[in-house]
């Protein structure tokens, strides 16, 4: 899969400075809309390192509401996190209903660093596959919208970049040994990467292979993904509001059949109490004398003797 990536791929600056904007303002846009239409997204961002994840972040962070959005950056599990599985510490920052989350390095890291540099057992690896494709599933059953990206760059372009990095004295910190030790590792890479998109790829929660070698070009390809896929869920949202039964739109377009089955109910109730010989009051009767009770007593005011005479 990865061979056949056309890493060349580039646009031009002044293509770049009338597409991208416009980009930003659309993803800014439909943030709002995910908000209020209450649809989760969740990014898992993986890539090479040096491939370029940091530069997304902070071009996202730039145009989306922090309010609304949370990233995730992946680090060593807690003595905590390691007594339970593996997918539970990214269960547990799923977001909310209308917000973004975002996974720098997500839970397929035990496919690729913990399976190339053996943290774990192979087993656990291989059995990791099915688990995390039952965890994708679960999550498009929940109808929260699921985006991988894959940031892929060749061995030479990573090197250049370690380079470029390493004259630097303020980025040199960047390129730790793990870095170089994955660099040189870069082919035995290649196989678990290869594996993992296809072991993983479904139509619920297809990778996006982003051609990274081009900054513009990978910024542009990211938000283009993110805004098609979000307007896809949008726009399926609106059109089956039942789906998801805990939403605001839920709730509105269930109104009418509630109050239909409402006064079903209260027919059936009737004629019940018909045959023995009772009355029923009518729902909107039995509301308002429910109201009249719960409503506090009006204060009185006092007339001015009285107030007078308790004066005295």
């Amino acid at each position: 899969m990865l061979e056949i990536v056309d890493l060349r791929k580039k646009i031009e600056p002044a293509a770049y400075k009338r597409v991208f904007p416009k980009l930003q303002e659309r993803l800014r846009g439909l943030q709002y809309a995910l908000h209020e239409a209450e649809i989760p997204v969740v990014i898992a961002l993986e890539g090479w390192d040096a491939s370029g994840r940091g530069e997304i972040i902070h071009d996202l962070s730039e145009v989306l509401d922090p309010r609304l959005f949370r990233v995730h950056r992946g680090k060593q599990p807690t003595p905590l996190e390691q007594r339970y599985h593996f997918l539970w510490r990214y269960q547990i920052a799923l977001p909310g209903d209308g917000n973004m989350a975002l996974y720098d390095h997500s839970w397929y890291g035990r496919v690729l660093v913990e399976r190339v540099d053996k943290l774990v057992r192979k087993t656990e690896w291989q059995q990791a596959y099915e688990q995390i494709n039952e965890f994708e599933r679960w999550l498009a059953d929940d109808k929260q919208v699921l985006l991988k990206f894959w940031l892929h760059i060749s061995k030479k372009e990573q090197k250049k970049r370690f380079r470029k990095t390493l004259a630097d004295k303020n980025l040199r910190w960047k390129i730790t040994k793990e870095y170089r030790r994955h660099h040189k590792q870069y082919e035995k890479w290649v196989p678990a990467v290869e594996e993992m998109l296809a072991k993983t790829d479904s139509p619920h929660a297809p990778w996006a292979i982003v051609e990274a070698t081009d900054p513009r070009w990978r910024r542009v390809k990211v938000f283009q993904v993110l805004i098609r896929r979000i307007e896809r869920a949008l726009a399926r949202r609106e059109a089956r509001p039942l789906e998801v039964f805990r939403t605001t739109a839920a709730r509105e377009a269930m109104a009418p059949e509630r109050e239909r089955r409402q006064r079903a109910d209260h027919e059936l109730a009737r004629r019940q109490a018909t045959r023995e010989g009772e009355k029923l009051e009518a729902p909107e009767q039995a509301a308002r004398r429910s109201r009249k009770k719960t409503a506090s007593p009006k204060r009185r005011t006092p007339r001015p003797e009285a107030a007078a005479a308790d004066a005295s």
